[in-house]
Order: structure tokens, then C-alpha cells, then sequence
């Protein structure tokens, strides 16, 4: 529908007296709900300062969405500068777009750029879990469209309070279905992420969502409204009054110890729109009709109209009344604060004007032009001619208040630092090594997940090269040359509950790791920081801590943060989530038919453990499952060993010479066997377990700790028979023993225990409580 189409919105009799800008001049003694829409004493103070008088009630509402911890990270930005400090020339090679967009760009080579950021939607899955995870996907998707393109895949680290009690089966199963319903409608793979179920999350679930998009280095596409004239254009769906205050406003407040609440601020999601949104906007970027874009998000028009004028070159003016709205009697403030989906913002030199129109109208996508470019520095909005917004817009986007909140080490560190897992009692004999071995495969973390991404169609588009289970999802983005991406999420929370800074390396180390299991060599980073109230100071320093963990360790590895997203205020009452710093690792593959899946498939070949492995049990799954445990010091963190492994397997993966690859994580090596094998049928005799790691003396490791140690910088590999030699040759100084010959149907532990893949298959899979259908 044009401009033209569009009838404006006549005020009725029921609505109160405009508040414009000249009634708010001469009012300045009126009341304003300014506490009610999350605004500080001061921060009000501030805005009136900013524009000289009171706010009108348009402009309150402006600033309180955008001066929202979820949207101005007034908590969060005054430690964003390690992420500069620790960035390099070097780094900055293959960093085509970095923080500060709407998503981070980098050059994988051959003239395709990719696009990719991963965000927070925990607090609206917690009220409304289908609609809160449908649009948590739908808005992530949005912001790689509004950088020039085509989203590719989808990916959702996901994490849960305990997995019987009753609000988790009343969040999970929501949250699954509007995952999978949101992403199977518009036709993209869901490629990957994680499910961990802790009971630090019962009273606040993390539903983060992680969107992959490809275009040529040429089709980049920008924030910004610049050029004098140029039309203001919102297209898609029409306003209404879902998700007022949503993400911006609901999420910048911790929970009450009563449940959720606010039903009516979760945004509702339509994935056909958002499909045809995403070929309209391609067709429009292919045109070369649109000057800058905006998809609208967090905050709706105050974040659009305020973020385009802030980064354009002049002031914007903007006729509100001419919005489509699905709902007649919002009030102007509404219209602004409204977050309903699958909208854009364009700005449009009107000599392409109409055929920006002809194109919206060939996928019958609603268009309207409600306002231009100015000439001045101000964001002007009015409402029937009268003017109820006019402030200068870099305040309201990007000069909100900044908090240098105070931070201190908790004092529960010392003591749960203290207590590790020496103390616990270990199976001794090989029979109890493999009941433990058994009871860890069917814990809800280690469990057979296919309950779950069964409801993900992993393989639409027809690029999938890997997906879950698998180490990392792959996806190809050049059709001709196989040219592709690998990516993978991850996040030990309870390591960074024991120490932030090496827990958050920690993290960054096993995404790493997992892209180059693959064959990718990892280019970029993006991260999700959930963290509780950042008024705790406990909790500002477990941030602090994972930021700088997070800056340093990408400095040493080489590889920038693009972009990502701060989620605060997780936690219900005073108790807080484990910090969850989730990373992001995107790495680049000249050819993703090249890739090595996670499984063992043949018989006679070599398995190989890439590596050192020590005693390091504290945190790890075994303490959590078998002891309910947590305490002592992370694994010990190595980023040369990571750097020096991930060169190896991706250099290995490109010659042929690995058949399966597969990193140690939760559960350490015995995981990792069980999981290869179960992979595709294919049993292991291990026979080298004696020669796997020493203790802090010196000595060999017991069979126990071998096992089931937690150590990082470490990979499982099978290598064909009879490429034994070639392989060793390629390994260098990376550490590391051949355990065994893959083989028959067991996993045969030899001297110790012997299980068949059957049986790890039963003790993997899990009974569902009935609400999940089992």
C-alpha cells in the first residue's frame, strides 16, 4: 500500500487532551508516570535538562524504552571499551561492519561477506514462552536483514531450571514449539545451539537466539538517514499493541518471587509476514533503492525513527498519525513504545521512491511514507499537525545515562572456591566407572536431545552440511564453489559461577574449539552476557570479569567481537542466574563438503586423543550429576594449546586425514567416546587409556579421572587406516596418544569395562514427563 492509500487516524472524544510540545512548555508542574515506565529520579531530571522544559508524554515515553537497560546498556557500556582495547589491526582485516550495527559483517573471501549476531529474549519467554521465543528468532532474523542479507540459518542456546518441576514443563515445551514454529514457517535451518537445564534458572529461563546471514562485500546496508529529502518509509506489518514497554522496559527488571507477570507486553509473531518480508527487502536492496534501513525491534518507533536520525547527517520529522495501525485507539505514545514485529524503517531518495512502492506492493507488503530527512539536528514527530516530540536524537539513542556501578568479588567465592572435587567419592572398580558412565549419558544435560530438535527442520535451503548433534552447525553459502560457515554456541555457567573471567575464556574456548572439530578456521565472535541485577555489586564484577575473560582471550586468538547483546536483571528476588556469558564462534571453510562430523563411521581407524588432560573434576558434570556439586577452580585455561589444536584439526580436515572429530567437554572422554559411537553405530576398543594425562605429581591418571576429567584444549580424532604416520606428521607439539581402533558394536574400555552401543543408546535417551508427550 503507498503513502497515498493510507487514511490518517482521526482522534475521538474518549482521547485525553494532546500533550504537545507547547502545552509541555507551559504545563511544567504536571505529574508524569515517569518511575512507572522504569525511569530513575535523576534520569528524568536529565531529559528535562536535555530539552529544557518537561517531556511531553510522547517524549517520556521516547526516552524511558530507550534509556532502558535493555536498550541503552547504561549499566553494561562503560566496560564495552575492552573490547576496543584489545582489538588489533590484524584483527580488524576480515571485520567488514563491528559493534555498534545491528549486526557484526565479516569477509569470508571469494566477495561474500557474513553477518551474524546472537540475542536475548529470556525475560518475554518467561511470561509468554511461545510468542516471547517466536519473536526472540523473528527479531534476531530481522536485524541480519536489515544489514543488506539473505538469513541463512538460525541457531538457540537455550538453558532451563530443573527439568521436573513444574514451571519448567510449563516454559520449555512453549518455548521449543515457538522456536520451531517461528523458524520451520520462514523456511530456515535451525543449525545448532544448546539445552542445559540448571536449577539456577528455574525462576528466570534463557532463551537466546543466533541468526546467520550471507550477501556479496558490495550489498552492505547501514543505519542511517542522511540526505535532505529522502523519505522516511515504515513497511510491513501494521502497529498494534502487543509488546508495549516488551524487551525494552519488561526486560530491565528483575523478576518478583511470585512468577511472571505483565502477559500483555510479549510481542506476538507472524513468520509467513516476516518470509515475505525478507524477499521484499532483498528485492529492494537488489533495486538499489534504499539508502538506509532499520528493522524494528526492542523500543519500535522510538528506536528506528531516533537510531536513523542519530546516525544520519541532519534531523528527521515524522507524522506519526500516518502509522498503520492494527488498532485504532492507541495513543500516540503507544505507537511509539509498541514493539510489534516483522516492521522495517527504509530511507528513500524520492527519485526512487516509486519504485520502492512498486516493489512493496509486488509482495503486498504495506508501505507507508511518514516522513523525510531535515536539514536540522532535531527529531521532530507530530500527531494531526500538532508537534509532540522534538529533541535532539543522538540523546535519545545514543547518549542516554551511563552507570560506572560499583563492583566487588562475592564473598562466597572464597569458600565455594575451596571446596572441590577431591573430596568426593569416585567409582573405583571398572563396573562402577561404567554405571557412572550410564547414569551421566541419561542426565537431562548429556541426554539424547532429539525430543527437542526433531522439532527443528535443520535441513530447508538445502545448505546444511552439519547440524546438531554434531559439534558445530555448517552451513554452505556458495552454492558454485561449496564455500561455507561453521558455527557453534557455548557457555559452562557453573565454571564462570567459580571464577567469571576464566569460565567466560572457557566458553570462548570450547566454541572455538567446536567450529574447528569441524574443518572451519574461526574468524569472528559474537556473545550474549546474561547476567542478574548489575545494582548487585557482586554481579557487576562477575561481568566485568567475563568481559575482560572474553576481550583477552579473542585478542590472543586473533579473532574480533562483532557485536552481541547485554542481558540484565536475571534473577528472581535476590537470587541471581550463574553469570552465562553464551559465545558465539563463527568460523570459514573453503569447502564444506570437507567438514568432519562429530561420529565414528568406519571400522580400523585410528582414535587419537589430541591434548593434555589433568585432574580437573571441579564443576564438571560428573560432580554435578553424581554429587549435586559444585566447587573448587575451573579446568585450567590454555589458549596457545586451543589456538595450536584448532590450527592442527582444521588443517587435518582440509587434507582428508579426519574421519570423525569430536571436542572434550562436559563429561571429558567418556562422553566423547560414548557420543562418537553412538554417532552412527560404531563401536571403540580403547586400549591407551593408561597413557592418557598425570596428576599433579606427575603420576599416571587414575582410569576414573582419565575419563572423565574436564581438562580443555582437547579433541577426539579418528583418522582412516593406514594414514596413522601422515597424521602424527601434521600434529607437531600438540600433545597426544593413540587410545585405540574403532570397531564391532561396543565401547570396550579395555581392563576396565565394556558396554555395547545399544546399551549407551537406552541409557541415552530419556523419558519424558507426560506434558512433553512421554
Amino acid at each position: 500500500m503507498s503513502d497515498t492509500q493510507t487514511a490518517p487516524h482521526e482522534p475521538t472524544a474518549a482521547q485525553p487532551v494532546l500533550d504537545t510540545v507547547e502545552h509541555a512548555a507551559s504545563t511544567p508542574e504536571v505529574e508524569q508516570p515517569w518511575a512507572e515506565l522504569g525511569l530513575k529520579p535523576d534520569e528524568y531530571a536529565n531529559i528535562r535538562e536535555i530539552i529544557g522544559r518537561r517531556p511531553t508524554i510522547a517524549e517520556l515515553a521516547m526516552y524511558s524504552v530507550m534509556w532502558s537497560e535493555h536498550c541503552s546498556y547504561k549499566s553494561s557500556k562503560i566496560h564495552f571499551k575492552l573490547w576496543g582495547e584489545n582489538t588489533t589491526d590484524e584483527m580488524r582485516e576480515k571485520l567488514l561492519v563491528g559493534i555498534g550495527e545491528n549486526a557484526g559483517v565479516v569477509d569470508i573471501g571469494d566477495g561474500w561477506a557474513v553477518t551474524f549476531k546472537v540475542e536475548s529474549h529470556n525475560h518475554p519467554s518467561y511470561i509468554e514462552p511461545y510468542q516471547g521465543a517466536a519473536t526472540g528468532v523473528g527479531g534476531i532474523i530481522r536485524d541480519i536483514m536489515s544489514m543488506g542479507a539473505r538469513p541463512i540459518a538460525v541457531m538457540d542456546p537455550l538453558r532451563f531450571g530443573n527439568l521436573h518441576h513444574p514451571d519448567t514443563q510449563r516454559v520449555l515445551p512453549g518455548v521449543v514449539a515457538g522456536v520451531g514454529g517461528y523458524g520451520n514457517c520462514i523456511g530456515l535451518p535451525n543449525i545448532g545451539g544448546e539445552v542445559v537445564f540448571d536449577d539456577c534458572y528455574q525462576g528466570n529461563p534463557l532463551v537466546n537466539a543466533l541468526c546467520v546471514g550471507a550477501m556479496r562485500v558490495e550489498d552492505i546496508h547501514l543505519a542511517k538517514a542522511s540526505g535532505v529529502g529522502n523519505k522516511v518509509i515504515l513497511f510491513g506489518a501494521r502497529t498494534g499493541g502487543d509488546g508495549i514497554g516488551g524487551v525494552s522496559v519488561l526486560a530491565s527488571e528483575t523478576f518478583d518471587e511470585g512468577g511472571p507477570t505483565k502477559r500483555p507486553a510479549v510481542q506476538v509473531g507472524d513468520p509467513f509476514a516476516e518470509k515475505v518480508l525478507i524477499e521484499c527487502c532483498l528485492d529492494l536492496y537488489a533495486a538499489g533503492v534504499v539508502d538506509g534501513i532499520q528493522d524494528l525491534g526492542g523500543a519500535g518507533l522510538s528506536c528506528a525513527t531516533s537510531e536513523l536520525a542519530s546516525n544520519g547527517d541532519g534531523g528527521m520529522q515524522v507524522e506519526l498519525d500516518l502509522v498503520p495501525l492494527r488498532d485504532a485507539s492507541l495513543q500516540p505514545q503507544e505507537i511509539l513504545m509498541s514493539e510489534s514485529q516483522e516492521r522495517m524503517m527504509a530511507v528513500v531518495e524520492p527519485k526512487h521512491l516509486e519504485q520502492f512502492m512498486a516493489i512493496t506492493d509486488k509482495w503486498d507488503v504495506e508501505a507507508t511514507v511518514i516522513g523525510e530527512v531535515t536539514d536540522g539536528d532535531h527529531l521532530v514527530i507530530t500527531w494531526h499537525g500538532e508537534t509532540i516530540v522534538d529533541v535532539p536524537p543522538r540523546s535519545v539513542a545514543h547518549e542516554g545515562p551511563t552507570y560506572d556501578r560499583p563492583l566487588a568479588r562475592p564473598a562466597y567465592l572464597d569458600e565455594l572456591n575451596a571446596s572441590g572435587a577431591a573430596a568426593l567419592a569416585k567409582p573405583e572398580t571398572g563396573e562402577e566407572i561404567r554405571a557412572q558412565l550410564l547414569t551421566l549419558l541419561g542426565s537431562p544435560n548429556l541426554c539424547d536431545k532429539s525430543w527437542i530438535t526433531d522439532q527443528y527442520d535443520r535441513y530447508v535451503l538445502g545448505n546444511t552440511a552439519l547440524a546438531q548433534p554434531d559439534d558445530s552447525g555448517v552451513v554452505r553459502v556458495d552454492e558454485e564453489t561449496g564455500r561455507g560457515v561453521a558455527i557453534s554456541t557455548d557457555c559452562n555457567s557453573r565454571f564462570t559461577k567459580l571464577d567469571p573471567y576464566a569460565g567466560a575464556q572457557l566458553a570462548l574456548a570450547e566454541a572455538y574449539r567446536n567450529v574447528a572439530t569441524a574443518g572451519a578456521a574461526p574468524l569472528a565472535v559474537t556473545d550474549c552476557l546474561n547476567f542478574g541485577s548489575p545494582e548487585d555489586p557482586g554481579v557487576m564484577w562477575q561481568f566485568r570479569e567475563s568481559i575482560r575473560g572474553i576481550a583477552e582471550g579473542c585478542k590472543f586468538l586473533g579473532i574480533p567481537v562483532t557485536g552481541g547483546n547485554v542481558s540484565f536483571y536475571n534473577q528472581t528476588g535476590d537470587v541471581p542466574i550463574h553469570p552465562t556469558p553464551v559465545i558465539g564462534v563463527l568460523g570459514v571453510m573453503d569447502d564444506v563438503s570437507k567438514r568432519s562430523g562429530s561420529g565414528f563411521r568406519t571400522d580400523d581407524a585410528h582414535v587419537y586423543l589430541l591434548g593434555t588432560t589433568r585432574d580437573e573434576l571441579d564443576g564438571s558434570e560428573w560432580a554435578h550429576v553424581v554429587h549435586k556439586h559444585l566447587g573448587g577452580v575451573p579446568p585450567k585455561v590454555d589458549l596457545a594449546a586451543e589456538q595450536a589444536l584448532g590450527r592442527v584439526l582444521v588443517e587435518a580436515a582440509g587434507t582428508g586425514l579426519v574421519e570423525a572429530a569430536h571436542d572434550l567437554s562436559e563429561g571429558g572422554l567418556a562422553i566423547a567416546l560414548a557420543e562418537a559411537c553412538m554417532r552412527h553405530g560404531v563401536g571403540v576398543t580403547v586400549d591407551g587409556l593408561d597413557h592418557v594425562g598425570v596428576d599433579g605429581e606427575g603420576n599416571p591418571l587414575d582410569a576414573f579421572t582419565a575419563l572423565f576429567s574436564e581438562s580443555s584444549a582437547r579433541a577426539l580424532v579418528a583418522v582412516p587406516a593406514g594414514h596413522a604416520a601422515e597424521f602424527e606428521a601434521l600434529l607437531g607439539d600438540v600433545p597426544h596418544v593413540r587410545i585405540g581402533v574403532t570397531g564391532g558394536r561396543d565401547l570396550d574400555v579395555v581392563g576396565h569395562f565394556s558396554v555395547s552401543v545399544a546399551e549407551l543408546k537406552s541409557a541415552n535417551e530419556f523419558t519424558l514427563p507426560a506434558v512433553f508427550g512421554g
